[in-house]
């Protein structure tokens, strides 16, 4: 059994800009583990513990899908939080342009899954990058006043060309993400 996830990769430049924001929002000190940059991307689908003999059927079942929808610009804006932005348990940025692209890519990758067997999401899909999650509300008043600067900021774009299909290794000191396949956009 693998445990695994469909999604989208992220420039090493906005990968740079999220530790240059984290680094800043850790002055607060509060009490919020921080997703290292490196592990940051953008999830399409969880598949959680699956059989290895289930990577040929997903990836075959997405082939057609990933082959008709073409590279597209996304563009990575503004900072929010879930439940609330003023009570922030997961601190995310947002998405501007493209996000209309993912969104119908996303509804499509879940269609296909479903054809094979996996359920469908039953959440609403909220494109965004999770880069920390808050443990206790220690600092959070000094924290949300610092996000306040980012809400409407410009974290940069990047140009999706491919989705890539990750096993996650749950290590105590945080997973480990391995590319198992790459599926190329509009090939």
């Amino acid at each position: 059994m693998i445990r695994s996830f469909l999604a989208i990769e992220l420039s090493e430049t906005i990968r740079r800009k999220i530790e240059e924001v984290q680094k800043e929002l850790k002055l607060f000190h509060a009490d919020v583990r921080w997703v290292n940059p490196q592990n940051i991307h953008l999830t399409l689908k969880f598949f959680g513990n699956i059989d290895e003999s289930r990577i040929d059927p997903i990836i075959e079942s997405l082939e057609g899908l990933l082959r008709a929808t073409f590279p597209f610009p996304l563009s990575i804006y503004g900072m929010g939080a879930f439940p609330h932005f003023k009570n922030p348990r997961v601190i995310w940025m947002g998405l501007k342009e493209g996000r209309e692209i993912l969104e119908g890519l996303q509804k499509g990758v879940d269609g296909e899954l479903k054809k094979i067997g996996f359920e469908q999401e039953e959440r609403e899909f909220h494109p965004h990058l999770t880069i920390g999650r808050a443990r206790s509300s220690r600092g959070r008043d000094e924290l949300v006043e610092r996000m306040e600067k980012y809400r409407e900021e410009e974290f940069g774009h990047l140009r999706v060309e491919r989705v890539v299909l990750f096993q996650s290794d749950l290590k105590p000191s945080g997973p480990v993400y391995t590319s198992l396949r790459e599926l190329e956009l509009g090939s």
